[in-house]
């Protein structure tokens, strides 16, 4: 049970550095190269990759993703290889440790916040806020909630994939292996799709009006982005 929790692997200063540690730092090295890679010798693969996010999040947002697809690009990306490097051996997933995830629940906190500042002003979007101001509270708890569900969400569908696949493996070592591998990247996909989707829709709900949007609405939002992206894949098909 103790192998689906990070592990200390050494100490630096007495700060302990974990697997997951070790595993996003491969990782980011590997995004780096293949970047640098595939830039130099496919340009084509890099443009296609740019076009295909900012159509993607232009649908989820519904105005240009141009000035937020660094962001949420990135964050894609991120938790997309993050999510699938645990299948490489010796390698862990690194939003299986609650810290990961929760770093990026907080990164989109703050990027809400710098793109509703920078759209409207500080204090344009601070009275926003505010107004009426007996909604602060309820604002307030909002908008830590849905950072605690960003993580909570990440986290929970990783971790626990995770134990179904072992659990699994366990019980048919030798016919479960590639189908297992199999839902753990689908699922590794899927979370960084519904993740980065709902950075969008906070961003955006940040900018059109500083109201709390719900759990219900961004759920709702995510489903209309995904019957989308559906509609246009069987159209493509057609």
């Amino acid at each position: 049970m103790q192998d689906f929790f990070p592990q200390v692997v050494f100490t630096v200063f007495d700060i302990p550095v974990r697997d997951t540690v070790i595993s996003t730092w491969v990782m980011i090295a590997l995004i780096v190269a293949l970047a640098v890679v595939v830039g130099r010798r496919r340009p084509a693969a890099l443009e296609m990759l740019f076009g295909f996010l900012n159509d993607t999040i232009s649908d989820i947002m519904g105005r240009p993703a141009e000035p937020f697809l660094p962001f949420l690009g990135a964050l894609v990306i991120f938790i997309a290889v993050a999510n699938l490097i645990g299948v490489v051996p010796f390698l862990v997933s690194p939003t299986r440790d609650i810290n990961t995830p929760l770093a990026l629940a907080l990164v989109v906190f703050f990027s809400v916040h710098y793109f509703g500042m920078r759209s409207k002003g500080i204090f344009g979007y601070l009275k926003g806020l505010a107004s009426p101001i007996f909604m602060l509270p309820l604002e307030l708890i909002g908008q830590f909630s849905r950072t605690l569900s960003l993580t909570l969400r990440l986290f929970g569908n990783i971790i626990s994939t995770d134990m179904v696949v072992a659990v699994i493996f366990a019980l048919v070592p030798l016919f479960a292996p590639l189908p297992l591998i199999g839902l753990s990247m689908f699922t590794g996909l899927l979370q960084a799709y519904i993740f980065t989707t709902l950075a969008a829709v906070f961003i955006g709900a940040g900018l059109e009006a500083n109201e709390p949007i719900s759990s219900a609405s961004a759920s709702q939002q995510v489903s209309k982005s995904a019957n989308q992206q559906i509609s246009k894949s069987s159209q493509g098909g057609n």
